[in-house]
């Protein structure tokens, strides 16, 4: 799933390549995908793309104060190209959900993989109006953000970090990936509890979440939305790489593997040599 730096490099990407250009038309391949119908997509054509920005994993396209808003889940991806098909996409089964095509030709292919389609889009007069949106917390990757905003987030809370990081109405933009490689920094468990963390501990975290999303956003801006993927992968330390050595003590990697998703960990690095079930909510073996 892209995660904030990833979708910030994109909107700066196609902010770009398409501000300035008229929207010629928006077509729809996979009607699940949209989820609003007033206004219709139609209301799109012939206005003006003045910006495109993110609200944590959300990207924004206002055009002429109305806004195209998308989410792409886990398996969803943006390609802008300079030419686009002349034929409008028949709906069906394929990846294609999206099609957004500007006045010179060019345009966005949005588009999922898998038969599992979490990918949504929103027409809306206002951000605010997509409730994925209005119910974010405050963005790491802000100016503003300070630790006593992570303090305040952490404060009273009896979730475990990993949670914490991945909860979007907690702190926005952060997911699977880079929570993982947070914590790794940070060296702290998983499934430490967020309310017990002493300052010296919450100092780390903060660091290491604000150190993390700028390396990977510095990494991924000015890079192309095909090469974003990669570049991803290839800075990451643990996530993903479950059975490798650790980077920075050479302890073997660990993962817990849940019903959808997964963490990987060094258990020298987080949990003082500690190795976690590996199942659905497991606890630290004794």
């Amino acid at each position: 799933m892209p995660e904030s730096p990833e979708v910030q490099a994109l909107a700066d990407h196609l902010r770009e390549r398409s501000a300035g250009r008229a929207v010629a038309r928006v077509e729809v391949a996979a009607f699940q995908a949209l989820k609003t119908f007033d206004p219709p997509p139609t209301a799109l054509h012939g206005r003006t793309v003045t910006d495109v920005t993110r609200h944590g994993k959300f990207l924004d396209l206002d055009a002429d104060g109305l806004h195209l808003v998308l989410h792409l889940a886990r398996a969803g991806w943006i390609r802008r190209q300079e030419s686009m098909p002349a034929t409008p996409p028949k709906p069906g089964r394929g990846p294609l959900a999206l099609r957004l095509l500007l006045d010179d030709g060019s345009g966005w292919q949005v588009t999922e993989q898998g038969t599992t389609k979490r990918l949504a889009a929103y027409v809306v007069r206002d951000p605010a109006e997509v409730p994925g949106i209005a119910r974010l917390g405050p963005d790491p990757l802000a100016d503003g953000f300070s630790r006593d905003d992570l303090a305040a987030v952490a404060a009273g809370r009896g979730v475990r970090l990993k949670g914490l990081l991945t909860d979007q109405s907690l702190l926005a933009g952060v997911g699977n990936a880079y929570s993982d490689e947070v914590l790794h920094t940070a060296r702290l468990s998983p499934y430490a509890i967020a309310a017990k963390l002493d300052d010296e501990q919450l100092d780390r975290l903060y660091e290491a979440l604000r150190s993390v999303l700028r390396d990977a956003l510095e990494r991924a801006r000015g890079l192309a939305a095909g090469e974003l993927k990669a570049e991803k992968k290839a800075g990451l330390r643990v996530h993903g790489r479950a059975g490798e050595p650790c980077p920075v003590c050479g302890d073997t990697v660990r993962q817990v593997v849940f019903a959808e998703s997964s963490l990987q960990y060094c258990p020298t690095c987080q949990t003082r040599g500690r190795v976690l079930a590996d199942r659905r909510l497991s606890r630290l073996l004794k």
